[in-house]
């Protein structure tokens, strides 16, 4: 066992040499500091509403949520630091597993008139990615274009014919940051990968969140860890993803159509990427999307904000969990102030290196007030967070480094108390699935999970 776990080790260097060494973390306080002192800004389908709205909307939320500071705070920081709108008038609809996930998905698929912009980190040759490979295929003979982005190492095990036999049928294949460095269009940057989950089917709908296409959507956060330990047979994958229709689409398919440009993808088909869009549903929503590209994590300083603005509860579960010292502090703050801090994490992983450095800040956490769970008879790869019952996100971002720092991630912000309630609801079934962690067990734990922990706790930022 362990010297799997020291190959795992060199695998990762290998990796990472070279590549991950200048990126750091923001300032998350001088930074939020520097960014709050503003108001809350709302559109719609038709652009920004009045400042009279602005204010009735604002204090409808708060009427509903019990006056919450984090309304004023959290949105006009997410406003200063983001591009994206905080967006009336959206359905948002959510899908749990695989099999509500791809029912979705091919739904939406098979009902496409225009185009289908498909971004994955990976799509793998088997039954799952023959559906999908199948209904796309259907879907371009009969007009609608459909343009795939998926990630190269992601997709490493996915043989080249997979993507030959669409890209002849005219779909436009897009290799994220290919590997063999004599294909990359630009800069070799072999550590930033394309860990986005996005389906935009006409512009006028989007599926995202954790969720791959393979027949058990593994996403893992090491680098090339799907060469170190394949996914196991017969494992049920826990996942969580969103369905959402209404205006904020467009931002979603910003989003795309950035990283397709920036990829130097081939000349997009002529087709109505940008439709008129209308209300369809009463959620408000915030498309936010990180790049290494970026001065800092859009994603990184929204959860990290959220959390320090939180004044009831802080519920997250998340999939990889290697947390540098800033999400340390902001989770142990919050407990210390009064908050419920609810942390639901994999009671195993497809990446043991992952788990054992994760599991290295429990102790820390624990002693901080912070309420830790193992989620039992499942594969965790979701990545949620529900806040005061009032602000939720799901995307595609883990709680470690490279989600940070090194990979392009999406993740959707919903305002909105009924929402939030889901939300909710979604994690207690997690929370009564899963064994708490008392301090008392942890310190007994045996001897040889602590020397795991020790040796994964120093590869942190690489993993």
């Amino acid at each position: 066992m362990m010297l799997r776990i020291l190959n795992q080790f060199l695998l990762v260097l290998v990796a990472g040499l070279g590549a991950a060494g200048c990126a750091t973390l923001p300032d998350t306080d001088a930074l939020i500091a520097r960014h709050s002192a503003q108001e809350t800004n709302f559109e719609t389908a038709r652009g920004p509403v009045s400042a009279k709205r602005n204010a009735a909307i604002l204090a409808e939320l708060q009427r509903k949520s019990g006056n919450l500071d984090i309304l004023d705070r959290q949105m006009a920081l997410e406003q200063a630091i983001s591009d994206s709108p905080l967006v009336l008038g959206n359905k948002v609809g959510l899908l749990q597993d695989g099999a509500a996930t791809y029912a979705a998905m091919f739904g939406a698929i098979r009902q496409a008139k225009n185009h289908i912009n498909l971004e994955t980190y990976i799509i793998e040759d088997d039954a799952t990615g023959e559906e999908f490979s199948d209904l796309l295929l259907q879907a371009q003979a009969r007009g609608v274009q459909v343009n795939l982005i998926y990630d190269s190492v992601g997709g490493i095990n996915t043989p080249k014919a997979f993507f030959e036999r669409l890209t002849k049928a005219g779909i436009a294949v897009l290799e994220f940051n290919p590997i063999n460095p004599l294909t990359a269009k630009g800069p070799w940057q072999i550590y930033n990968r394309d860990h986005r989950k996005l389906l935009i089917v006409d512009g006028r709908s989007v599926i995202l969140g954790g969720i791959n296409i393979s027949n058990v959507y593994t996403s893992g956060s090491a680098v090339l860890q799907r060469l170190i330990k394949p996914p196991a047979e017969g494992v049920a994958w826990r996942d969580t993803d969103l369905q959402i229709e209404g205006p904020v689409v467009a931002e979603f398919q910003k989003l795309f159509l950035q990283t397709w440009e920036k990829q130097k993808g081939p000349a997009l088909a002529a087709k109505n990427y940008f439709p008129k869009l209308t209300a369809q549903g009463k959620d408000i929503v915030r498309a936010i999307g990180s790049t290494p590209d970026d001065p800092y994590s859009l994603i990184y300083l929204t959860l990290i904000s959220a959390i320090g603005n939180a004044e009831k509860f802080a519920h997250l579960t998340n999939a990889y969990f290697v947390p540098d010292p800033q999400l340390l502090k902001a989770l142990t703050d919050a407990a210390a102030r009064g908050v419920q801090v609810q942390l639901i994490l994999p009671s195993h992983s497809d990446s043991e290196l992952v788990f054992h450095a994760g599991r290295a800040h429990y102790a820390e956490l624990l002693a901080g007030g912070v309420q830790i769970y193992e989620r039992q008879g499942a594969l965790l790869h979701a990545k949620t967070a529900v806040i005061d019952g009032v602000w939720s996100t799901v995307g595609s971002t883990n709680l470690d480094w490279r989600s940070f720092l090194d990979n392009d991630e999406v993740n959707a912000v919903i305002l909105g108390r009924e929402f939030a309630a889901q939300m909710q609801a979604m994690h207690q079934q997690d929370l009564d699935a899963s064994q708490r962690i008392t301090p008392q067990a942890w310190a007994n734990r045996p001897l040889k999970f602590k020397l795991k922990e020790w040796l994964a706790q120093h590869w942190g930022r690489l993993l």
